[in-house]
């Protein structure tokens, strides 16, 4: 048996808006001002949080109960504060339910009749299976020795992070309902995911040729909008189209459009350069949304270190 495809179709939580410009986006991103929150510290801070964030691999039911999609608070001074966007966002991925609709190929064999003969031939046939892979961002994030929060959303590049926040918060504004199922991803996570994927290593949601932990440029998105699943297909539908509509007002886009659905990235980031044929140049120079890939990787848990290393007491 062999998963050779993946469809977008998941559900997610819902935000607020607040519009800024994408020069204003890329300065915040790198703001040092400290607004935390004691929640926001216990959560992305804390290694003693991982025992309840980070347990072993986690299985839940296929059809959850319904999540709820009010709009997540979020203060307009939250952008000034890394770790409170951090916190927002792991709100969002937290609400999601992680699963999937992929296409799997299968061998059967079966009887044939020719000739007047009858013979046993092997044939293939592509099922469309319901995935529930929520155990899979836990299950890594326990191999890297840190929280889920540390690892889904502290792995990803801090200017990327900052224009998901505008760009998740005027979405819910737009009614749409947004939300996170995928962020960073290692080189171990990237291995065990399934439907459309880069080789690990190479995926842009943090693999070790892009730079590792902290460089995670690619997110996942789609709308937890209506009753029933279809009813929420249809809203990630209407929301990824209104990123293709708007989402370079906040730097982001879908560089393989309806091939990869959710995929989102940075508009002005190689993968995007590659796939949509904007300014490679550009592109490869980077920017402080983009940061340029590293030559050396180095692991999530030397860089949560260093991070740790530098926080004031």
């Amino acid at each position: 048996m062999r998963v050779i495809s993946g469809f977008g179709c998941f559900l997610c939580g819902s935000l607020a808006v607040l519009l800024a410009p994408l020069d204003a986006i890329t300065a915040l991103g790198h703001s040092h001002a400290v607004l935390a929150s004691p929640e926001l510290k216990t959560t992305l801070a804390d290694p003693d949080a991982r025992a309840d964030l980070a347990d072993a691999v986690i299985k839940v039911p296929l059809f959850e109960p319904e999540v709820n999609v009010s709009p997540l608070e979020a203060s307009d001074e939250c952008v000034l504060s890394e770790e409170c966007i951090d916190q927002y966002l792991w709100s969002v991925y937290e609400r999601a339910r992680k699963v999937d609709m992929i296409k799997v190929e299968e061998r059967i064999k079966v009887t044939v009749e020719k000739n007047g003969k009858s013979r046993t031939v092997t044939k293939t046939v592509t099922k469309l299976v319901n995935e529930d892979f929520t155990w899979k961002d836990p299950h890594a994030a326990e191999k890297a020795g840190m929280s889920v929060a540390q690892y889904v959303i502290g792995g990803m590049d801090r200017g990327f992070k900052v224009r998901l926040y505008h760009l998740f918060r005027a979405l819910d504004d737009a009614g749409l309902a947004p939300g996170m199922t995928s962020g960073f991803r290692d080189d171990y996570r990237q291995s065990i995911a399934s439907g459309n994927k880069a080789v690990t290593g190479n995926s842009y949601h943090g693999g070790s040729r892009r730079g590792g932990y902290g460089h995670g440029l690619a997110a996942d998105v789609v709308s937890v909008k209506g009753e029933t699943r279809s009813e929420r297909c249809s809203s990630s539908d209407r929301m990824w189209k209104w990123i293709d509509a708007h989402g370079k007002e906040f730097g982001i886009g879908r560089p393989y459009l309806d091939k990869d659905p959710p995929h989102i990235a940075p508009i002005d980031g190689k993968e995007y350069a590659d796939k949509r044929g904007v300014n490679a140049k550009l592109a490869e120079k980077g920017s402080t949304a983009t940061g340029g890939d590293a030559k050396v990787a180095k692991p999530p848990q030397a860089v949560f270190q260093r991070r740790d290393e530098h926080k004031p007491l």
